[in-house]
């Protein structure tokens, strides 16, 4: 049977995926975040007062995990914990002032980033591409 990895679907997704990640990295390196630490920055700009669970579903990652980025936005004074006022053993997130002031300096940075990737590649063929890649999604899951 053949095989080529470098021609392997898997493959040229982690590749990308590799590459569009350290990019990321040197773009948040000023502002001392991570590509992680961005993700749940971004979530909460588009929804605040979410519990560390549903953080977690929306980035795709486990909850330890989440736990542990929170704790460190926490401490660089982006997010605050909150009690949850219905479910008493849960916490609801919300960004300080100072993470709302980054959504606008950090979205220009990833929307400048984007572009580079998809240079000469029309927009309807990334909207497609990004159709596609959620269909694989969905079939894997």
């Amino acid at each position: 049977m053949d095989f080529k990895l470098d021609n392997s679907l898997g493959f040229i997704l982690n590749k990308v995926n590799t590459k569009l990640k350290n990019e990321l990295l040197q773009q948040l390196k000023e502002n001392d975040l991570t590509p992680e630490q961005w993700g749940i920055l971004n979530c909460l700009w588009e929804k605040e007062g979410i519990t560390p669970k549903e953080l977690s579903d929306m980035t795709f990652k486990d909850k330890p995990n989440t736990n542990r980025i929170l704790e460190k936005l926490i401490v660089k004074g982006l997010v605050v914990r909150k009690s949850h006022p219905v479910d008493k053993r849960a916490f609801q997130i919300f960004l300080t002032d100072d993470g709302w002031a980054l959504r606008e300096q950090l979205i220009p940075k990833v929307k400048q980033l984007l572009d580079k990737a998809t240079i000469g590649i029309e927009s309807y063929k990334v909207t497609e591409m990004k159709i596609i890649l959620n269909q694989i999604y969905d079939n894997i899951t």
